[in-house]
């Protein structure tokens, strides 16, 4: 602890010990009284200081917790201040019934609250939106006791034994509720935030019983300002500057929200309580014939208008319960739907390795046979041979050469190393990509156009095979729209640290959209496509850790989506490098 806590602690200690000699030395007259008062009055004081620098120097609801505490010890200290300018500036003694009495009733209010914050565990923002209204529905509540069971008898019905008697026994009641809190908090809480507990549940025990050790001086008339007495009250204020200064020593951390043992759901439930109990309180009133009818009345207009006053924050809690379970329910269709389409893309990727696999080793085994035969049907066309026989010898090569282009498809599909990545120029791979469409679709019916973003970030990846992604979609749009006729617009723009590429057609859109990606599965006539080009693409989207996804529009076509991450930051310097990706390897170029 620093020298200047140090000193600040001994100062509060000295004003202890002063008052406890003094107790002991000095007769009852005005002397003691003042000098207890003012010692009293300067120990809340620094309460109040070392609170609010505790307050300062937390923060969330942690300082909310200081906060509510610090507002509890001011109350008390002007209350002080009250009782100091009745005794010492007028010199008479404190009028009974006093109205200030609300004052010292309130100062446990904010106290009794800072327990409700639970700043020992984190929670979050709904969870402290809701537990601050639970709160606002106990100080209600309590300020309702006061007014329903005090007040009466201070001003619609004076009766000095009574209202005593009430104001001393709901503050008994208040000083309980505390004392359980921390308590229950103490046994619950570990570490550091263990102490803070502990010290308030000491301070607040020496406190209550100085009270009722004053009260029973006070019932044999051995009790005065400044006696004995006054010692465990004068200790119970200094306990709290030590309290705020070992607070702002220790800075208590908060714990992980697992710890709260149903903690904030026992203070919505006492809450729920309170509402329930004011029906209980209004029957009271009407058929307590023994009070006088001037007090039922106005304690029946006092329930009536808490009962309003509840019941509209009753429901505005379940207006922000009902917002909450919406969103929850929002939350938890988007996680499902989300898992679903990873589940998906995992059994793609299953399905693609396992393929990839078992075709890789067999592709690399037909390949020898197949460059025997087609050399062996090269020699016999060469051969002398009449037009049927010639004619049979062309279909035989035709067909080894259709086998040889699928098997170079498998070992492209079932390839698995993978490619050197640079920084690229998305728009500029697109414009290639468009640029390089075959010539036979080239007509009037198909129209292609781009809207590229501008400044769209760089991606990491191999220029060859994105563009043979490109590519690919984009032939297979076309494709799809040459007899029909219609455009193909591929778009482009950065999205939430990735940079979106969107195909979009008006054709006739995808029979089976879930299947697309899918190894052999094809549309196309026999013969004009082996059904591997989108689950290759699929795999190269996969190992450049992006996204491709593929739906049928609602007004006619097909959308392709593909999503990349954005490049890291270190890869910056190149943004003033147009990079154009290579030209594609011919065997790459026809994949359907």
């Amino acid at each position: 602890m620093s020298r200047r806590y140090k000193l600040w602690i001994f100062t509060a200690s000295a004003l202890l010990c002063t008052q406890a000699v003094a107790s002991l030395v000095l007769p009852n007259g005005f002397a003691l009284v003042a000098l207890t008062d003012l010692s009293q009055l300067l120990l809340l004081l620094s309460g109040t200081v070392a609170l609010l620098l505790a307050t300062l120097a937390n923060h969330g609801r942690a300082r909310m917790f200081w906060a509510m505490m610090m507002l509890g010890i001011a109350f008390w200290f002007a209350y002080q201040g009250l009782w100091c300018y009745f005794e010492l500036f007028l010199r008479t003694d404190v009028p009974t019934p006093f109205a200030g009495d609300v004052v010292m009733f309130l100062h446990l209010v904010p106290m009794t609250a800072a327990l409700a914050m639970q700043p020992q565990v984190e929670q979050d923002h709904r969870t402290t939106r809701l537990g601050s209204l639970d709160f606002s529905m106990l100080l209600i509540w309590w300020l309702y006791l006061y007014v329903v069971t005090v007040i009466p008898w201070q001003y619609v019905y004076r009766n000095e034994t009574l209202y005593e008697h009430n104001l001393n026994v709901l503050y008994l009641i208040e000083k309980i509720v505390l004392l359980g809190g921390l308590a229950m908090l103490w046994v619950r809480t570990r570490h550091s935030w263990r102490t803070v507990y502990a010290s308030w549940f000491g301070c607040t025990l020496t406190y209550s019983l100085s009270s009722y050790l004053a009260n029973w001086a006070i019932e044999r008339g051995a009790y005065f300002s400044g006696s004995v007495y006054d010692v465990p009250l004068a200790a119970s204020m200094a306990w709290v500057t030590w309290i705020g200064l070992g607070a702002l020593e220790s800075a208590p951390q908060q714990e992980p929200s697992g710890n709260t043992n149903g903690h904030g759901v026992w203070v919505a439930r006492v809450g729920m309580i309170t509402v329930s109990s004011l029906p209980l309180f209004a029957a009271w009133s009407v058929f307590d014939v023994s009070t006088p009818q001037p007090v039922r009345m106005f304690r029946l207009f006092v329930t009536l208008a808490s009962m309003l006053v509840l019941g509209t924050m009753v429901f505005l809690k379940q207006h922000l319960l009902d917002r909450e379970l919406l969103r929850l329910l929002q939350a938890s269709q988007r996680s499902f739907d989300d898992l679903r389409r990873v589940q998906a893309q995992l059994v793609q990727s299953e399905k693609l390795a396992s393929l990839g696999q078992l075709v890789g080793g067999a592709a690399h085994e037909l390949n020898n046979p197949l460059t025997a035969m087609l050399g062996y049907s090269e020699l016999l066309t060469a051969t002398t041979l009449n037009g049927e026989q010639r004619s049979l010898a062309q279909k035989i090569e035709h067909q080894i050469r259709r086998t040889r282009t699928l098997v170079s498809s498998l070992l492209s599909f079932a390839k698995q190393v993978p490619a050197e990545k640079t920084s690229l120029d998305v728009n500029a791979m697109v414009l290639t990509a468009v640029k390089l469409y075959p010539p036979q679709l080239r007509t009037a019916s198909v129209q292609v156009h781009t809207h590229l973003a501008k400044d769209l970030p760089r991606v990491m990846g191999d220029s060859n095979q994105l563009l043979q992604v490109c590519l690919h979609i984009t032939n297979n749009a076309l494709h799809a729209m040459a007899e029909t006729g219609g455009s193909l617009t591929v778009s482009t723009r950065a999205s939430n640290g990735t940079v979106v590429i969107e195909f979009v057609d008006n054709g006739p859109g995808l029979q089976e959209p879930d299947r697309v990606f899918d190894p052999f599965y094809t549309t196309r006539p026999v013969g004009q496509g082996a059904g591997l080009g989108l689950s290759v693409c699929y795999g190269i989207i996969q190992e450049h850790q992006g996204t491709i996804l593929c739906q049928n529009r609602p007004e006619g076509g097909a959308k392709f989506r593909i999503e990349l991450p954005v490049a890291l930051r270190r890869d910056s310097s190149h943004k003033g490098l147009p990079a154009s990706p290579s030209p594609p390897r011919a065997k790459s170029a026809g994949i359907s």
